[in-house]
């Protein structure tokens, strides 16, 4: 056994030190290499997510509101016309049925279309 003061014994030891290193640097490598993969995956997701529109929406409140109106508007107006469309129906449907002469529905259904085209009538717009 070689005693410190020799040269041969810190050559030994320096021999073992860079042997330690060498794993924990692979090891390192690896787990940099792994976040590294895990990173791009989180920043597609959020490219994904279309976040920096939404922050630069936040960030610009007017650009927020302005968008909010216009689809507020759009539902309003959307919803409008469905409503127009399905009572339309409604009523035809009940015109139809009203014609067949039935003998209970047919006049509850008359009343009804009578009603309907009376208030038709009055308010002209």
């Amino acid at each position: 056994m070689k005693k410190r003061g020799q040269k041969g014994y810190k050559v030994q030891l320096t021999e073992q030190a860079n042997q330690e290193k060498e794993p924990d640097f692979q090891a390192l490598q690896q787990s940099l290499g792994a976040l590294d993969k895990r990173m791009q995956h989180i920043a597609t997701q959020m490219e994904r997510t279309q976040i920096a529109e939404y922050v630069d929406l936040l960030n610009r409140p007017f650009k927020l509101m302005w968008r909010n109106l216009l689809a507020g508007t759009a539902r309003g107006v959307g919803i409008a016309i469905g409503f127009t469309f399905f009572a339309a129906t409604i009523v035809y449907v009940l015109q139809i049925l009203g014609a067949l002469n039935l003998p209970i529905i047919g006049d509850y259904i008359a009343d009804i279309v009578r009603i309907v085209q009376m208030q038709l009538d009055v308010k002209s717009y």
